[in-house]
Parts: structure tokens; sequence; C-alpha cells
């Protein structure tokens, strides 16, 4: 009888492997849907959070009775759920906010789900190719996009891009005329629906976390760009460098003037633990560190984040070292990203810091020789690939200098 018991509280305390559809609903009862996949690692679960070619791998999970409990492995992300009879999974999803309580929403994850949305009819148009995108903000205004899709049969992919970042991977399907596309990375929990045909997209509406709705609308065009926003971050007038020293993540004071930076090119990626756009670009600067370091590259990460609370900023953090294994210098800014300030306070030299990340290039006499605002990452194809291919002759430029 004892041993059977043991094996009942073994099973509940296991999350069952699969497949799971998971539904985050908000307060007008639209669910924002994605779908995660668990498998069991040398006894030990794993979950996999799956973005169309992305898989986010979740490994810091605890079970305790009928209660599962899963920690994001970036962004101060977690979920509290209840195992049910039929192995789905109940609760809430809880995200860290700038304001003193945190995000809460429901969360079901249903078992035995590996699509993401029902598919009960043919698409009526393939929407594969570029969009002019126009967003219109809940509170009024207008703010500019371009799209990248590609369609086989009902399924679709892509993602959003803008001024300032993307969208990352998004994934879903036309049902007919209408488009459904999602995505679920921990902090951005997107949903995008809208009417399609082959040259327009109208009706759409995003959905955002809990943040109010927008409308969205788009053209086909081969030809879509992006508008100059003139207002990206620059020197000031007069100035040439930029001059900071800052604690880090365990405490060491770093000064860019430090000996180690001395007739090196250094790169400050200006980023946030609650940025997305900041993630994708801490993995590809981890890898570019790793080949680049030996040849006279250093990199400083300054961190602008959610709230002034040193310890809480540190735990968050510490996530993205771990999980990308950031060997170069991660600083905490003493002031929150939220700070209308937060420029002024820590890099007076500069003009506001509006996009995250941001990118400053110096050069080994130590000026600042570029600066880039934003990020494409690997979801938005071509444009990651431009990225890439420009940093990559920026710094080697600065290398023969």
């Amino acid at each position: 009888m004892f041993y059977c018991l043991l094996l009942n509280l073994i099973s509940k305390a296991q999350i069952k492997t699969g497949w799971y559809r998971a539904g985050i609903k908000r307060a007008d009862s639209v669910a924002i849907v994605f779908n995660a996949e668990t498998v069991i690692v040398n006894g030990k679960p794993i979950l996999y959070i799956r973005n169309e070619k992305e898989r986010l791998r979740v490994d810091n999970i605890v079970s305790k009775g009928d209660s599962v409990f899963i920690d994001m492995p970036f962004f101060e992300s977690s979920f509290k759920l209840k195992q049910q009879k039929d192995f789905s999974l109940t609760g809430i999803w809880i995200k860290g906010t700038s304001r003193i309580t945190n995000l809460e929403l429901p969360v079901t994850f249903t078992y035995g789900k590996k699509d993401r949305f029902d598919i009960s009819k043919n698409a009526t148009a393939n929407i594969s190719g570029k969009w002019q995108v126009t967003f219109t903000r809940a509170a009024g205004g207008e703010r500019p996009a371009v799209a990248q899709f590609q369609q086989k049969g009902n399924r679709v992919s892509g993602s959003f891009i803008t001024p300032s970042g993307d969208y990352r991977f998004l994934e879903g399907v036309v049902n007919g005329h209408q488009l459904q596309l999602s995505c679920f990375d921990g902090s951005h929990a997107y949903l995008f629906i809208a009417d399609v045909n082959n040259n327009n997209i109208s009706n759409g509406y995003f959905y955002s976390s809990a943040s109010a709705p927008e409308k969205w609308r788009a053209a086909k065009n081969a030809n879509a760009v992006l508008p100059d926003t003139s207002q990206r971050t620059q020197l000031k007038d007069g100035e040439t460098k930029l001059s900071f020293s800052f604690k880090d993540v365990y405490g060491k004071t770093v000064s860019v003037n430090d000996e180690r930076f001395k007739n090196k090119v250094v790169i400050i990626q200006i980023m946030g633990s609650w940025c997305p756009n900041c993630m994708d670009e801490s993995n590809f600067l981890k890898g570019f560190y790793k080949e680049y370091k030996s040849k006279g590259v250093e990199i400083i990460a300054l961190a602008y984040e959610l709230t002034t609370d040193e310890t809480r900023s540190k735990v968050s953090l510490q996530k993205f070292i771990d999980r990308f294994q950031i060997q170069y210098p991660v600083l905490i800014a003493p002031a929150s990203v939220n700070d209308p300030q937060r420029t002024e306070k820590t890099l007076p030299q500069l003009t506001p810091i509006r996009s995250f990340p941001t990118t400053i290039f110096i050069g080994k006499d130590g000026a600042v020789k570029k600066i880039h605002s934003g990020f494409y990452g690997p979801g938005t194809g071509d444009y990651y690939e431009t990225f890439k291919k420009e940093f990559y002759e920026t710094v080697g430029n600065l290398l023969k200098q």
C-alpha cells in the first residue's frame, strides 16, 4: 500500500510530457495563445516554449503535489499552476512591472494540443511577402511598421519590424479569411488578428498582455520601408567621448576608462532585462564577443531596469547572464528605464536614449564613432542578416583605424 501511495505522489508531482496549448486570458476574455512541449531529461522536466523556429528552454520547474511552479529563464516572469485530472494546467501568469504590484493574468495549458490555432477552412489568401503597416494607438495617434510574412497552406510565420526593433518570432494561421498570429517569450505576450486578402489586411487588432488593444491595417508593398524617426540617440554638440563608472551585478565598479578598455574597440550595449529585443541582441553579442575578444574588442552592457531596487535588478540580470553565458561586464544604471532623466543621470554626453537596445561603438582612441538605435533579431529574416553584415563591417573598420 505504501508503494502504491508513493507512486501516486510521484505521478502527481511530475508534469505530464507532451504538447500543450496555453492561453493567457485578458480581462476582455481574449486569449493570447502559444504552444509548449514538456520532456524529461535526466529525470527532470524541461519545458520548451515554441514560437515558430524558436524553442525557449525552461528548466526551472518545481512540482509540489498537484501544484506546478514554472520560472522563466529570463525576464521577471513565472507561472503558478495546478495540474488537473486531464493533465491540463490552470493558474496564473505573473509578470514583473515597474509598479509596486505585478501583472497577474489567468492561464490554462490544455494538454494534447500541438496546434496553435484551430483550422476549419482553407485559406482564401496568401499573405507571403512584405507589407506596409499602420498601428493606431488606443489613446490615439499612428505608428508605422513593416511586416514580413511567409505562408504555406494555412500556416503563417513572420514578424513586424518597427523603427526601434521587431516583434520577434510570430506563428499562426490564415483560417478562411482571418489571420491569427501570436507569440510568448515571458515578456512579449502578443496576439494579432485581422481580415486578409492577397493585397490588403483590414479590421486588425493587436493585443499585448493586459494593454488596451490597438487597431492595425496593412497594404502589400514589396518596397515597404520604415520612416526615419530623426530622433535617434547621438552625442551632444561638443562631446566626443563617454565617461561613466557603475557597479556590475557582482558589486564591482567598472569604468569605461579602465585600463582593460584602452586602445580597444569598445561596444556599449544599452539594454534591460525586461527587453525581448535585448535578449536577442545579447545572444548575438555573446557569440560575437567570443569571436572578436582576441582581436581587440570589448563589450560593456549598461542595464536600465524596471526599478532602482538593486537586489531585484541583480536577480533579473543574473538570469540573462546565466542563460546566455555572457562573459562581458553587465553594469546596473542608477536610474530606472522609466525615469525621464535616465540619460542625463547616467550618460549626460548623449541626447535622450529612446530605444532599447541602443548600441554605441567606441574607437581605439576612446571616441564615440557610431550609435545604432534598435535591433532586428533572427525573426526578421533579411533585416537580421543586414544588421549582422553592417555590425561586422563597423567593427572591422574600427579595428583597422
